[in-house]
């Protein structure tokens, strides 16, 4: 008994660090990139239209580098289930951000054996045309979690 009340009373006076206040540059990527994911997970073709860069390019898992064009064909065919966490903007200028995140792409446990992997790292770069900000290039990297 004495070792579960150790236990259980272990975490009692810590404290976690409160979370540190975003600027208005880091909310408004983390805003974006939020809609991203939001549209992704809807399949909205139409917001990829309108956000996307006309040079828009990005790498895939694979690490092939892909167009504009075979993004919107990507979600065409549908959304994906992305769980973005740890979000960070790393802010290049007054117009220029990287928004990069870690992700757990969702998928049923029978399609869970194969690509793409389940744990990956993305990283956006906006850049604000005018007063609206785009997605100029994405990569989106593999991350190797646990032996498989």
């Amino acid at each position: 008994m004495s070792l579960l009340v150790g236990v259980a009373s272990a975490g009692f006076g810590q404290v976690a660090a409160p979370a540190k206040e975003l600027s208005p540059f880091e909310q408004t990527l983390m805003d974006a990139e939020k809609s991203f994911v939001e549209a992704a997970k809807k399949g909205d073709v139409a917001f990829f239209k309108r956000t996307l860069t006309d040079d828009f390019s990005f790498v895939e898992f694979d690490g092939q580098l892909y167009t504009r064009q075979e993004m919107l064909d990507q979600f065409a065919g549908g959304g994906i289930n992305l769980m973005p966490y740890e979000m960070k903007v790393v802010k290049a200028s007054d117009d220029v951000g990287v928004v990069t995140y870690n992700v757990v792409l969702r998928v049923p446990a029978v399609e869970d054996q194969g690509p793409p992997p389940r744990y990956q790292h993305f990283s956006t770069v906006w850049v604000k045309q005018g007063d609206t900000w785009k997605m100029k290039f994405q990569q989106m990297t593999a991350s190797h979690w646990g032996d498989w």
